[in-house]
């Protein structure tokens, strides 16, 4: 009974910090895709040099991955939001357009519409791949 208690307690406490209210404050540019790329081939290069070479080079690799996807004109779309607490995030949101000042609620850190339900964020993503 005790461990049914714990595992109820658990659950809830989950499932109410995963959708936070938020407030779109500006556009912001995301790299995340340029920089991982950038850095697991500086990896590899920097590996010459061993270990420390690999650390080194997975770290110049993001920088030039990062700014090489900016120059191409590739970056993602992510906003600026302030949450209800009053912290500003940088949250992720390819797939739907926001404007400044729209209500959003954040999943993780990705950003979605307020009137967005979980299954319409799941029927949009699989229409858009």
């Amino acid at each position: 009974m005790k461990r049914f208690a714990t595992l109820t307690l658990t659950l809830a406490l989950l499932a109410t910090g995963s959708v936070q209210a938020a407030e779109v404050l500006e556009e912001a540019k995301d790299q995340t895709a340029g920089k991982s790329v950038g850095g697991m081939s500086g990896m590899m290069i920097g590996a010459i040099g061993g270990p420390i070479g690999a650390l080194v080079g997975a770290g110049i690799g993001a920088l030039f991955g990062g700014e090489a996807q900016d120059t191409a004109g590739l970056s993602e779309r992510a906003y600026k939001v302030r949450t209800a607490g009053g912290k500003e995030k940088v949250l992720r949101s390819p797939d739907n357009e926001l404007a400044i000042g729209e209500k959003v609620e954040t999943r993780g850190n990705r950003a979605y519409p307020e009137n967005t339900t979980l299954a319409d964020a799941r029927e949009t993503l699989r229409t858009v791949h």
